[in-house]
């Protein structure tokens, strides 16, 4: 699962069309930091395993993301780093060794056309990226001359403490809401002081996850809802919502998420840490801590402080 993808498409939620773009955005915007292009330039998203990709011209990249094993030629390169490939190169991975996606950047950027603002993939519609889809064997992707590119940086790499964790275990900052109230207060504890593990169903559009299960109160539907407790009277769906439907399996709505449904939103995961649950693993053990909206809103503050950082350094 290896698409092209950049920092999103937005504006078009209202109309059905989710914002997509690169699920761990920080790995992707140090990537591209790394080999001097803008924010916005569209790179490769794996998931899992990587491509074997040919070199046709010389290059400059930088992988970023997950542990991998990445070789050019079958020498062992590191990540993190700035790297000029030969052309007739081939770039090879092995075994990821921790979290989920990684990603690979390069110098001028992935030149796909601009669909709706934006390079990113969105699968289900075939939208944007190359073709609209995951890239396949013989696939040929041209890139952006340097010229269009910003200075190359001084620095070559992006030092440890800089670097995010990739841990199979997690603390995930969840604002409660907007229907937490159709919980009974076990279904609370449950939910935010018990540990809940990431299932393989994992995707660009949704993490579901396996636990204890929660409990919900027994009232009557409205009417235009479904049976099930956890259902609702259709409403719109914000990006990392949390849904539990039948009460048992929660669901994190990420990048590619359905922009609204009948399921019941009982909090949603705050901004600052929808890159952290796009880094866990299947198997990754998480604990949701209940944040108020203050937090919240300090936590984005932070966030947005350590992009600035990054750019700072590769400026």
């Amino acid at each position: 699962m290896t698409t092209v993808q950049d920092l999103g498409r937005f504006g078009y939620y209202h109309l059905g069309i989710p914002q997509s773009g690169a699920m761990d955005n920080y790995s992707a915007q140090a990537a591209n930091a790394l080999v001097g292009n803008a924010p916005e330039a569209a790179l490769l998203e794996c998931t899992y395993m990587g491509p074997e990709i040919e070199f046709l011209q010389e290059a400059t990249i930088a992988i970023t993301g997950a542990p991998v094993e990445p070789q050019i030629d079958g020498k062992a390169i590191s990540q993190w780093n700035r790297i000029e490939v030969s052309s007739g190169s081939k770039l090879t991975f092995g075994f990821i060794s921790g979290g989920s996606r990684f990603y690979i950047a390069f110098r001028g950027g992935i030149n796909v056309p601009v669909v709706l603002g934006s390079r990113s993939t969105y699968t289900l519609c075939r939208l944007g990226g190359f073709q609209g889809r995951k890239l396949e064997s013989g696939d040929e992707l041209s890139l952006f001359p340097d010229s269009s590119s910003r200075a190359l940086p001084v620095c070559d790499t992006l030092e440890k403490s800089l670097r995010p964790e990739f841990s199979k275990e997690q603390t995930v900052r969840v604002l409660p809401g907007l229907y937490d109230h159709k919980l009974t207060s076990l279904g609370l504890t449950n939910l935010f002081e018990k540990t809940w593990y990431l299932t393989p169903v994992a995707d660009r559009g949704g993490l579901r996850y396996d636990g204890p299960g929660v409990e919900w109160n027994d009232t009557p539907q409205p009417f235009g809802a479904g049976s099930d407790p956890s259902n609702i009277v259709d409403a719109g769906y914000a990006v990392g919502s949390i849904q539990i439907p039948g009460g048992t399996k929660p669901i994190i709505l990420h990048r590619d998420a359905v922009s609204g449904g009948g399921y019941a939103m009982v909090g949603t995961v705050i901004s600052a840490d929808m890159d952290v649950i796009s880094r866990a693993a299947p198997g990754t053990s998480t604990h949701f801590q209940k944040v108020d909206l203050d937090e919240a809103l300090a936590a984005r503050k932070e966030y947005q402080r350590s992009l600035a950082k990054l750019w700072e350094i590769f400026s």
